[in-house]
């Protein structure tokens, strides 16, 4: 939670580095309350016939968008890729399947033009 917590208190920055861990607890707790919203939506009835999902979820993921692609343009840094590389997603099926690849590989050891390791390890 502490990671979810960081990543929406530093929502602003898109320079420096994101560890995978930081990444990927902001993305698992994303998930969970993105689930817990649409399912509050559901059982107060507010939710768009058809759809699944209301205004409670719409709320959340407006609230959640621009630290999301903040943490993972700092992600890419981490790898040594521009931010820019996040549009690479637009790609149909290879572009997302090119992400994940780059969120799941391990950070570049040391400083990068990026910044230092988030590690604090040594290269």
């Amino acid at each position: 939670m502490n990671w979810y917590l960081k990543v929406l208190k530093n929502y602003t920055n898109f320079s420096g580095r994101a560890r995978r861990k930081e990444y990927w607890m902001f993305t698992l707790f994303n998930v969970i309350f993105a689930v817990a919203a649409m399912l509050l939506d559901n059982l107060l009835g507010i939710a768009i016939e058809g759809i699944g999902y209301g205004p409670i979820y719409g709320l959340y993921v407006l609230a959640t968008i621009v630290p999301g692609i903040a943490v993972s343009v700092r992600r890419l840094h981490d790898v040594d890729k521009s931010g820019w590389m996040l549009l690479i997603g637009l790609i149909p099926l290879i572009g997302a399947i090119w992400l994940l690849v780059l969120f799941v590989t391990e950070g570049t050891p040391g400083d990068n033009q990026y910044g230092p390791n988030p590690k604090g390890l040594p290269a």
